[in-house]
């Protein structure tokens, strides 16, 4: 079996059309039929079930294509990784990041990364492990960094712990309970939560119980950054995340804490990475940038933390 099966496989897998799938590779739709028959009976098995339009991935195919994707992502790794030893330093790193990440540690890291690979394409992607966590052991992610996922021990992934943590409730400019001090004044409120795990509630209900309190109304989930600030600053919802929000612009413009006098924990922040496999000289460079963002934002908040 070829590489070109593989790429002709996928894009035929993506696109859902043989037709649309030789638009996109410049080839003949019939030198595309013959390559998927070639598979098929090589591997004995059907990857597509024809439809009247399109076709679609057969159970076979759907496990084919994990594999297929896998082995092209390594050889594009490969194929990068062997260019920037070179000196060529091209190429492409893709990175996954949490909202708190995004605003504490990316604006000192993009600068010098650019500086150092200018001609590498970087792709940033929002969101939590449980999106990462599928991309990362296919090789599409280089690294994500957020909050700690519990993996484990030995596995095909491993985790390095970067800085702890902690939360802040935030509401809108002038909010009704922005006067309040304790969590139980906010027992009755209306929050947004973060769509960042299969059930993120449970956070919010999780920090309530630890403090003797019923669950808090959740009545909205942002899948966004943006999504949340402007719901908050909207309305009287009240939003619980990590402290580093308050270093993006428009939260500072928009919001404003509620100082709580409870601890209000939230998980180490971390960067995630496959066990056994070297990232590419621009992925470790990048890596290495967020680790050191890491040591310049504990030194900055032990240093207010003493003012």
């Amino acid at each position: 079996m070829r590489l070109t099966h593989l790429r002709h496989f996928t894009a035929v897998a993506e696109r859902g059309s043989l037709r649309a799938a030789a638009r996109q590779l410049g080839i003949a739709q019939p030198a595309l039929t013959r390559s998927i028959q070639e598979m098929e009976h090589e591997l004995g098995v059907s990857l597509f079930e024809r439809l009247p339009r399109g076709v679609a991935l057969t159970p076979m195919g759907q496990a084919f294509l994990r594999r297929a994707a896998a082995v092209q992502n390594e050889l594009r790794l490969a194929t990068d990784e062997i260019a920037q030893l070179r000196g060529n330093m091209t190429g492409q790193v893709t990175i996954e990041l949490s909202s708190a990440v995004q605003m504490a540690l990316l604006p000192r890291v993009i600068a010098p990364f650019r500086r150092k690979f200018p001609d590498v394409y970087l792709t940033l992607r929002e969101g939590a492990f449980p999106t990462a966590e599928g991309p990362l052991l296919e090789g599409a992610i280089d690294f994500y960094v957020g909050p700690m996922p519990d993996i484990p021990q030995g596995g095909e992934l491993v985790a390095e712990k970067l800085f702890d943590n902690t939360r802040l409730v935030y509401g809108r400019k002038g909010h009704p309970r922005a006067g309040a001090r304790f969590l139980h004044e906010l027992a009755d409120a209306g929050w947004i939560r973060t769509q960042v795990s299969v059930d993120p509630s449970s956070e919010l209900t999780n920090i309530f119980q630890q403090h003797g309190l019923a669950p808090p109304r959740v009545e909205m989930t942002g899948a966004s950054t943006m999504a949340i600030i402007l719901v908050v600053a909207h309305s009287d919802l009240l939003t619980m995340l990590p402290k580093q929000w308050m270093e993006f612009v428009a939260t500072r413009e928009l919001l404003q804490p509620i100082p709580i006098a409870e601890l209000l924990p939230a998980p180490p922040i971390c960067i995630v990475n496959r066990a056994r496999l070297p990232l590419t000289p621009a992925a470790q460079f990048l890596a290495d940038l967020f680790r050191r963002a890491a040591g310049y934002q504990m030194r900055d908040e032990t240093r207010v933390a003493g003012l």
